[in-house]
């Protein structure tokens, strides 16, 4: 144990049987988790059973079983309002932290003060996932030049932490204090966005987002996603659309608004075709 406080490790999970034993045996061995909250979105799969078994082992794993979906945002704020540490990791069900991952994060968090930090999150294979790092989406720019929907920022190797607009919400540690001060996530998104969303207003509150390159974590990316491609495909660019009407239609002309909402749903029925053939190839 370092001399920082408790971490509360909050996991969303649906339909999660692959990874999620495997995900919570980490986060019990892992260093400084003094609570860890599973919030389930209705799994018919398993998945609560084999929560229940670390419930059961477990004094610091607690769970929500939801009867329903009510999105990502929704479950994340309910996980952290079941929980009292004054740190929150919000860690997806297919992350596989080592030992020390949370609390190295939280010892660079520390050392910048208010922050929200990711990790360097990598495949099986160890290819990094480009969503770690990202700046913030720019629709109007994306009209102009499709190479701009492309989020994704270079890895600075110079830097142990990288300062960035936006990490993925696959992965996040912050205090408690900043993450009730800019009122948790926004529970108008289902799924996806709601990450952007949230690193943008902690840096509109004045705090940092920037991510470990030294921390390196296991993502096993689109677990949960396999088994609804067409559900997640309609959240992300409705999510994609909220975000948009949110941080910057404002600033843009009806013309600019119109299309930047041609962009969004126009690009829908490609990306659920793409997404149908992935599920039917077993996400390869």
């Amino acid at each position: 144990m370092n001399t920082l406080a408790g971490i509360a490790a909050v996991v969303v999970t649906y339909r999660s049987i692959e990874t999620i034993d495997d995900c919570l045996a980490r986060l019990r061995a892992a260093e400084d988790v003094t609570e860890i909250r599973v919030v389930d979105n209705g799994s018919d799969d398993g998945t609560l059973t084999s929560v229940q078994r670390h419930a059961a082992a477990d004094s610091r794993v607690r769970f929500i079983a939801n009867p329903d979906n009510p999105g990502f945002a929704v479950a994340c704020n309910q996980g952290a309002a079941d929980s009292h540490a004054p740190w929150l990791a919000f860690v997806n069900p297919d992350c596989l932290v080592e030992t020390d991952s949370l609390a190295r994060l939280q010892a660079h968090a520390a050392v910048l003060g208010d922050a929200l930090l990711g990790a360097d999150l990598v495949d099986e294979d160890g290819v990094r996932d480009a969503a770690a790092r990202r700046h913030d989406p720019h629709f109007a720019a994306m009209l102009r030049a499709p190479s701009a929907a492309r989020l994704g920022v270079p890895v600075d190797a110079s830097r142990i932490v990288q300062p960035v607009q936006a990490i993925s919400g696959a992965l996040m540690l912050l205090p408690r204090a900043l993450f009730e001060r800019i009122s948790g996530f926004d529970t108008g998104y289902r799924l996806h966005a709601e990450d952007l969303d949230l690193c943008r207003r902690v840096r509109e509150a004045g705090a940092a987002v920037a991510v470990a390159n030294d921390v390196r974590v296991m993502h096993v990316r689109g677990v949960s996603s396999r088994s609804k491609p067409l559900f997640v495909e309609w959240h992300k660019h409705r999510g994609l659309w909220r975000y948009f009407r949110k941080f910057e239609a404002s600033q843009r002309g009806l013309l600019t608004r119109c299309a930047v909402f041609a962009l969004i749903w126009g690009r829908y029925p490609f990306a659920t075709l793409r997404a149908l053939l992935r599920s039917s190839q077993g996400g390869l």
